[in-house]
């Protein structure tokens, strides 16, 4: 059958393109062809019996677990820790094991640790005689003094096995190797024992994930005590031994075990820990037990131990101990806190369901954390718990704690540390600025968030950061618009351009150690990128089922990346190789411009009716600048000045139409199919605007294309365009785009809502808009020559005693 084909006439032309644009114009040579669609399954882990293709644990899986039974001592006065284990590793594995490792974190403030001898300084230097000197804070100076001072790191002693015999051990940096006697078989248990001690570090001058806090006025401490017991490193099908040293970075993945720890503190502390108190008969007098009783009913946070009992407990001090029991099931890590400056307060959270019906709530935090803390810490922490178990699973702990010290931001199993406090003022009141409420807000919610990723979803943080960052900040995100939409959370795709762009960053699929810029990468890419995969090109119904079937499927689990974007696709049913490989596995960037858009309109193929458009398209033309001043002037033509000198082609031009094109018309009609001609008409009829539009990808990461088209109306219309608009040319794209008659186009713009992360929305829009901007008024400064020192004059100034410290110093640098 004949087909037709009918021609469209462009008769308004674009802009003239920018040299990136045009440069990035130009058609591919051979060989340079790159496929951003290229399936992402060659560059991941084969499927195999412990982790299939859908990304769920295979038929096979296993991981192994430990159990500890743990008695620790708190040296108040020598920030010391001592401590006795048994552990018992049961090895689930296919393998017969012939040594174990453990991690020993705390050596890594050993002078000796491979993450102290490769620290770098980072300071301008130059050589002499030279301005101004290299720079050495004393924040550095205060870290080199403290672990010059103090010995650093575990002691280790009484290594044995269930019968009492030696282990042979072997210290490698932050991880030892224990000998087994007998070599563990698959499906069976070892049972061991060791002593161990160390020096708590005082957090506020090394700058650590645990350690104690100083307060001079009172004399007290606060005591956050975490990575404290040698810790089996994980054994996984994936690595095998998971024995990376600790630099600092890349955190920690665990196994899985249940925990019995006894904590030996000064008996005036209030310890808050993983896990429920066994002993609360013991520790807890019969009031503080009536106020936990009612707290789980209450509205609102009930104090366990006020603010005038925590002061009380400041001024007294007891060289008496008391021994607190707690006991922990199915977690992978143990962390504590102690003081006697605590304040402690709870509310239950009814969660329902059979998982975990009620859910103590509950923050611990000494007089500077005032009414900051008292409002909101433990109504975050029961908020994220609302939100995080409707995108994942029911949170299946019996406690939920924050807790106040000089951690800024930390996360282990029913307990954070968070950082922000008020301010004493002279006046003796305690008050915090919106930023400190909004740390507040956020650090609690994503680190109770933590609970669930990585302290439950299991992910590698050695390997891979953004697992639990980034997933972590996500729903943070999520859970934080929910309390406040107004504060920004950073998880906007429009909080990410600037890094983005940005010569200074690596994949986020980067192991952990070697990444450059670790927020941006493994918090905040993946965060937004999370953001647009559920906003943008999933929507939100296909992303919650997928991410919530990701969560249930690897509770308790280790997953890898390759599980969760092949969980992703597999329970979205949507191909997402391309988004995966752009944004986890390159540093390309959004960067989508609208180069031209040309308006057409459909030919009639009816030449009377064709060629008088042209005709109107050519009068339409700016006149010549030469014809025009001739006219103004009063210049006639030859032809006007001598009018008998003409022949046709002066009354008909190239657009004057013949018989023979009429009858090639007619002709042309009589050939048609009745459908054709039928379609020819309508269209002819409805007479629409087509519009061709022109994009380059100047970033290289390819995206849907989020359109705002704006018409002569004033009316708007929302156009999206799937990100496989870029399959066969990942470098330039034409599009067309038809509207209706009545419905002319006046502008278009590319992502409008910023929702792509677009790092250069000024060429998103057509016609391009005038930037707005600012400027400021300066007065320009006279030069001035190097200011010596006036010895004879300086000389003569007061030396100022303590009650004058406050004021102006007239006095200055040596130069």
């Amino acid at each position: 059958m004949k087909k037709i084909g009918l021609t469209l006439s462009a008769f308004v032309l674009p802009l003239a393109m920018s040299s990136a644009a045009m440069a990035s114009s130009v058609e591919q040579t051979k060989g340079s062809y790159v496929d951003k669609f290229r399936q992402l399954d060659e560059a991941l882990p084969t499927p195999n019996v412990y982790r299939s293709a859908a990304g769920e644990p295979g038929e096979k899986y296993w991981q192994q677990r430990v159990n500890y039974d743990i008695d620790v001592k708190l040296d108040e006065k020598k920030h010391r820790i001592t401590g006795s284990q048994s552990i018992e590793y049961k090895n689930n594995s296919p393998h017969t094991l012939k040594y174990l490792w453990l991690q020993l974190d705390q050596n890594i403030f050993k002078s000796d640790s491979i993450a102290e001898t490769t620290k770098t300084f980072k300071s301008t230097l130059k050589s002499l005689p030279a301005q101004k000197p290299a720079k050495l804070s004393l924040g550095e100076l205060r870290r080199q003094q403290f672990m010059s001072d103090n010995e650093l790191g575990y002691t280790i002693s009484g290594v044995k096995d269930d019968d009492g015999k030696e282990l042979r051990v072997t210290v490698v940096d932050t991880l030892m190797r224990i000998d087994l006697n007998e070599p563990l078989k698959p499906g069976k248990e070892v049972e061991f024992s060791m002593n161990f001690a160390f020096n708590i570090v005082e957090e506020d001058a090394v700058g650590a994930r645990s350690g104690y806090e100083h307060f001079e006025e009172d004399g007290n401490d606060i005591f956050l005590i975490a990575q404290w017991f040698p810790r089996l490193a994980a054994y996984t099908d994936y690595e095998a031994w998971t024995n990376k040293p600790f630099l600092g970075s890349g955190e920690f993945t665990l196994e899985f075990g249940d925990y019995d720890v006894e904590i030996t503190v000064p008996a005036d502390h209030i310890v808050s820990a993983t896990g429920k108190l066994d002993n609360a008969s013991k520790v807890l007098t019969s009031t503080q037990r009536k106020r936990l009783k009612q707290a789980e009913t209450s509205k609102r946070p009930v104090f366990i131990v006020n603010a005038e009992e925590a002061l009380e407990n400041e001024k007294e001090g007891t060289d008496k101990t008391k021994t607190w029991h707690f006991k922990a099931q199915n977690v992978r890590d143990f962390a504590w806190a102690s003081s006697r400056k605590f304040m402690w307060d709870a509310k239950g959270y009814q969660q329902g369901g059979d998982v975990q019906p009620l859910v103590m709530a509950m923050s611990f935090f000494p007089k500077e954390g005032g009414d900051l803390w008292k409002k909101y810490s433990t109504e975050a922490v029961v908020h994220t718990m609302e939100v995080y178990s409707k995108y994942s699973f029911d949170y299946p702990y019996p406690t939920a704690q924050s807790v106040n010290g000089p951690v800024g931001g930390m996360e282990y199993p029913m307990i954070t540390f968070n950082g922000p406090r008020t301010k004493l003022q002279d006046d003796g009141t305690r008050t915090y600025s919106q930023a400190e409420k909004r740390f507040l807000l956020g650090v609690v919610i994503h680190e109770v968030g933590h609970i669930y990723f990585p302290m439950i979803v299991n992910s590698d943080e050695r390997q891979w950061t953004w697992m639990d960052e980034g997933l972590n900040s996500f729903l943070d995100g999520v859970a934080g618009r929910e309390w406040d939409p107004t504060i920004p959370w950073g998880v906007e795709p429009r909080d990410i351009v600037s890094y983005m762009k940005s010569q200074n960053q690596v994949p986020i699929m980067t192991q952990s150690d070697s990444v450059l810029r670790l927020g941006p990468n493994a918090y905040t890419k993946p965060a937004a990128a999370l953001n647009i995969l559920r906003e943008v090109i999933l929507g939100r119904d296909l992303f919650d089922f997928a991410f919530k079937e990701y969560a249930q499927r690897w509770k308790y689990k280790r997953p890898t990346p390759a599980d969760f974007f092949r969980t992703m696709e597999e329970a979205s049913g949507v191909d997402l190789d391309w988004f995966w490989r752009g944004w986890f596995y390159t540093t390309d960037h959004v960067d989508i411009s609208l180069d031209k858009v040309y308006q057409l309109r459909l030919d009639t193929k009816n030449p009377d009716i064709d060629y008088s458009r042209l005709r109107d398209i050519e009068a339409d033309k700016p006149t010549s600048l030469f014809v025009e001043r001739n006219r103004a002037e009063g210049k006639k033509t030859w032809v006007e000045q001598n009018p008998d000198v003409t022949d046709f082609y002066d009354e008909n031009d190239r657009f004057t139409v013949t018989n023979k094109e009429r009858n090639s018309y007619n002709k042309f009609l009589k050939g048609l199919e009745p459908w054709e001609r039928k379609t020819l008409e309508r269209a002819l009829e409805e007479d629409k605007n087509y519009y061709v539009m022109e994009f380059s990808n100047l970033g290289g990461l390819v995206m849907p294309i989020l359109l705002e088209l704006t018409y002569e109306d004033g009316t708007k219309e929302d156009r999206y365009i799937p990100a496989e608009i870029w399959r066969r040319n990942y470098k330039n794209v034409q599009k067309l785009i038809v509207t209706d008659k009545n419905k002319p186009l006046v502008s278009v713009t590319v992502d409008p809502g910023w929702e792509t992360a677009d790092v250069d929305v000024e060429n998103n829009n057509y016609p391009r808009r005038i930037i707005p901007s600012r400027i400021e008024v300066f007065k320009k400064e006279k030069s001035k020559a190097k200011v010596s020192r006036d010895i004879m004059q300086d000389i003569k100034t007061e030396l100022k005693s303590d009650e004058k410290k406050d004021e102006k110093d007239d006095g200055g640098e040596p130069q």
